[in-house]
């Protein structure tokens, strides 16, 4: 069977990818770029557009013009129109169609403290790819040359979490303190076990039931795309869980603040809650700058436990992995010996998330103690004297020095005047709260935030492995967004939420009655 298709569309497409690298790095594009406020996607485009290009350009043009045997080479061959059709989509929502969104969703205003409507829906570039590729896949359906190639969205799924285990630092949960990691593990390991047992009990696949567990139980879309592959889930079980978690997510970050207040309880209190109720780190975020708009206590206390959830991913993957080979065993009337399955099948680019995480933690990539490859470090070596403050940003802070009355921020104010920089984490994390209060001008809070940033450092390395992550999940999630039917979804029913509904107010609630009797304001 020869799979390659005499078509003129990844030509096209490479042409195009070579028009948008030529306008951006001409200039012509400025305009549109200062519109959509997209500057920092020109290297993207850039780079993107003329390697892609060219790569759609020269085995294009073959596939028009050349001959074509069956074989591997024309096996392969064949998948790169799909390939790039899923590629191009995906860069046209994050380069265009996301900035796009988040222009119109500003012009609305804020709807939440200061949060514009699409921070608050989570219309990033990954929820909007897997819109496009479900409105096209449904409207308009997949074209034949490029159905082999969707099908290497998995490919990109897989490398992507083999490098999402950098970003993560084992060394990290020594900072966290005994009870973020005693409470976060109880109900990360409590809601993955609950949606495994209510799955079985309502009867949904295995594969459906061990990737909503992930999600439901760890830190959302993320972990339910590194579970996806260990389990074998469907396209349209993934989309299922990635709704559950957004609306879910959505309506708790609305609902915590309001029972917040309602319960009085103290900024550490909620931090702690909201960063273990809620699945979505930038909704976690929305909840706690929503409950504490003057201040980043709050806030603070939620990436803990955030933080601290993240870092379970790795034995949630192990334990599905386990879990699965067992059950489906099961389901097919067969006695399996888990141990030698496991040994036979465990996903490899499972063992290299584990790996890169490993490296990750022994400070490979960057310093041990990291998260996201993001570190403070106030020392000569790292804040060069054209990153400390200048004469009159110091002269801007101290003219407006008498609107601080806290004791802690009068203090790293001072300390900040004096040094001309940040000098130590807890300073940091004091300055940003100042500057979240908006106690200050504007241009006081711009030098604020410029001597925070100063401080606050990205590995080198970790920041490749993060750009890369963030093509292949876009590339990844827009093309399994291309597999995913209404008839599949109308087929799939509508268990997943009742279970993901059921085991969210479990944890919601179950987390608020443990806060409330044991986290007091001093953990």
């Amino acid at each position: 069977m020869v799979y390659t298709k005499k078509h003129p569309a990844l030509l096209i497409m490479g042409v195009i990818f070579i028009a948008i690298a030529f306008l951006a790095d001409s200039g012509a594009m400025g305009d549109l770029i200062g519109y959509l406020k997209n500057k920092k996607y020109v290297g993207e485009m850039v780079g993107l557009g003329y390697a892609f290009g060219g790569i759609g350009v020269v085995i294009g043009t073959w596939h028009l013009f050349g001959s074509h045997e069956e074989g591997d080479m024309d096996y392969y061959m064949s998948a790169v129109a799909g390939g790039l059709f899923i590629l191009l989509v995906a860069m046209l929502v994050r380069w265009y169609g996301a900035p796009l969104v988040a222009v119109w969703s500003k012009a609305i205003g804020p709807v939440m403290g200061d949060k514009p409507i699409h921070k608050v829906l989570g219309l990033n570039y990954v929820v909007l790819g897997i819109l496009a590729g479900i409105i096209i896949v449904n409207v308009f359906g997949i074209p034949q040359w490029a159905q082999n190639g969707v099908r290497l969205s998995r490919l990109g799924l897989k490398t992507g979490v083999i490098l999402l285990g950098t970003l993560y630092s084992l060394a990290e949960l020594q900072s966290l303190g005994k009870l973020s990691a005693i409470m976060v593990g109880f109900f990360v390991l409590g809601a993955v076990g609950m949606v495994l047992w209510l799955g079985r009990m309502r009867k949904i696949p295995n594969s459906m039931g061990g990737v909503l567990s992930a999600g439901m139980g760890v830190c959302g879309v993320s972990a339910t795309v590194a579970a996806a592959p260990v389990v074998q889930a469907k396209a349209v079980e993934i989309a299922y869980t990635i709704g559950t978690i957004l609306l879910w997510g959505v309506g708790m970050m609305f609902l915590f603040p309001v029972i917040g207040h309602m319960l009085d309880l103290g900024h550490i209190q909620f931090g702690a809650w909201a960063g273990t109720g809620i699945l979505n780190s930038a909704q976690v975020a929305g909840a706690a700058l929503a409950y504490q708009p003057d201040g980043i206590e709050t806030l603070k206390v939620a990436e803990i436990f955030n933080i601290t959830r993240v870092l379970f991913l790795p034995i949630i993957v192990l334990w599905l992995a386990l879990w699965y080979v067992k059950h489906e065993g099961e389901t097919e009337g067969q006695k399996v010996d888990v141990g030698k399955v496991i040994i036979g099948k465990f996903p490899l680019f499972v063992l290299g998330f584990i790996l890169m995480f490993a490296l990750s933690s022994t400070g490979v990539f960057a310093p041990a103690q990291h998260y996201k490859g993001k570190y403070f470090d106030s020392s000569e070596a790292k804040v060069k004297p054209k990153k400390l403050m200048k004469d009159k940003q110091i002269a801007t802070l101290t003219a407006e020095a008498g609107k601080v009355k806290r004791a802690d921020r009068k203090a790293a104010l001072d300390s900040l005047v004096k040094n001309r920089k940040i000098m130590t984490v807890e300073e940091w994390g004091v300055i940003r709260g100042l500057y979240n209060a908006k106690i200050l001008s504007k241009g006081a809070n711009k030098v604020l935030k410029k001597a925070t940033k100063a401080v606050r450092h990205t590995a080198k390395k970790i920041k490749k492995f993060r750009q890369w992550i963030t093509l292949l999940f876009a590339f990844g999630l827009t093309g399994l967004g291309m597999q995913i039917t209404v008839a599949a979804m109308k087929q799939a029913g509508g268990q997943p939420a009742v279970i993901g509904g059921i085991v969210g107010a479990t944890k919601a609630v179950a987390s608020l009655i443990v806060i409330i009797m044991f986290v007091r304001e001093v953990i």
